[in-house]
């Protein structure tokens, strides 16, 4: 248990060190006229301010971003590195030393200048991203929704993340699909992505918030919330279409053996890295899986993370059809919109005859695959595994 909680306050500290000494510890509201303000003042001076503005970012920009903010402030106001690297089992300080050390001989004034206009450009970023959400009407901040004859597009809009999932994106899919069995309006629901990737799966700095004191807790929290996704999934009444348009992976993956039809791009892969990260299946994809493809096939992917091409996938039966993707976007679009002009209630009574009978027994699966993630997040080979991942990647 001692190695455990040595473990998850790594995360803790990974997540708050990151800042320490980025965000003023004052907060001061900007006054109107900043812009030409900023013009006339002084560089320290706008060196402050834009200090104070990082602390109104609502988002989490990222690790890595958050790394780059860290090591632009010590530069911009220590200068160059002078430390000794941080030793190997202290992977937050040395993910910091090496941010820092990369900047080299920058000068601090050079320094400050990238600090200003790294924090610019992500506080102007969300700025815009909240004024298009208000002029489209959208009331997401992870997620697209449209619908228009019939169709519901539901796009995952993380595309700098690679549409990693955070806890705000679990609520707000499973508040659209909800929405999307209640709408009469809406007769299929097709999802895809934005950007490249359709979607990388749980975003692992969801991990980095956990201490010993609330471990237990958070991890009971997050299987209650992947169960209500999950059963999202099982519960859908009308057809379900994936347009997965890039890699996809975990569980962006496993859920889609509860999808009515899945339209791929060549360019698509699918991987489900559970034993890699000390994890287990969900999605219900213990049941669907070895279901669809043969408990062998299934076996490969659940439990030795292989990573299926478009077309292999398509042969085990998890993808309905595959695109090229030069006309992928041309191709799939008028064949879910003619799915869409179906009567609407022939579909839903043909999906309750094929899926209902199954429904108590994915509900079921569903319930375990939970319970024994929750077992696993809390684990040491887990946290071990989570932690070589971050280090592999930095």
């Amino acid at each position: 248990m001692a190695s455990i909680r040595c473990l998850t306050r790594v995360f803790s500290a990974y997540r708050s060190a990151v800042w320490k000494g980025v965000v003023s510890a004052y907060q001061r509201p900007l006054c109107a006229g900043t812009l030409q303000v900023r013009m006339m003042s002084s560089l320290p001076q706008q060196f402050d301010d834009a200090k104070t503005r990082l602390g109104s970012l609502k988002e989490d920009p990222g690790n890595e971003t958050k790394l780059k903010i860290y090591a632009l402030f010590k530069q911009a106001t220590t200068g160059s590195v002078t430390t000794k690297r941080p030793g190997m089992m202290d992977f937050v300080g040395r993910a910091k030393w090496d941010a820092w050390n990369a900047l080299g001989n920058m000068t601090q004034e050079e320094a400050q200048k990238a600090y200003i206009q790294l924090v610019d450009s992500l506080v102007g970023a969300e700025e815009n991203k909240v004024a298009s959400q208000a002029e489209s009407g959208q009331k997401y901040n992870n997620l697209i929704v449209t619908c228009e004859d019939g169709l519901r597009v539901i796009t995952l809009n993380r595309p700098s993340k690679m549409n990693a999932i955070t806890r705000e994106m679990y609520e707000e899919w499973i508040l659209s699909l909800k929405e999307a069995a209640e709408d009469p309006n809406t007769v299929v629901t097709a999802i895809t992505g934005a950007g490249n990737y359709y979607c990388s799966g749980n975003d692992l700095s969801n991990f980095t918030n956990i201490n010993p004191e609330n471990m237990h807790e958070i991890s009971k929290e997050s299987g209650v919330l992947l169960n209500r996704f999950v059963s999202a999934f099982i519960d859908f009444p009308k057809p379900l279409i994936g347009v997965i348009n890039g890699p996809a992976i975990g569980v962006s993956v496993t859920v889609l053996g509860l999808f009515d039809a899945v339209y791929a791009t060549d360019k698509a892969t699918f991987n489900t890295p559970f034993s890699a990260l000390g994890q287990s299946p969900e999605g219900c994809s213990s049941y669907t899986f070895p279901r669809m493809m043969g408990p062998s096939r299934a076996s490969e992917m659940l439990l030795f993370n292989k990573k299926l091409t478009a077309h292999d996938a398509k042969e085990v039966g998890l993808v309905t059809e595959v695109f090229p993707d030069g006309s992928f976007q041309q191709e799939v679009w008028p064949k879910i919109q003619a799915y869409a002009k179906l009567p609407i209630k022939s579909l839903v009574y043909s999906k309750a005859l094929t899926r209902d009978v199954e429904k108590d027994i994915l509900h079921q699966v569903n319930d375990a695959e939970c319970d024994r993630l929750v077992e696993r997040w809390t684990s040491e080979d887990c946290m071990n595994a989570i932690i070589n991942f971050f280090s592999r990647k930095k």
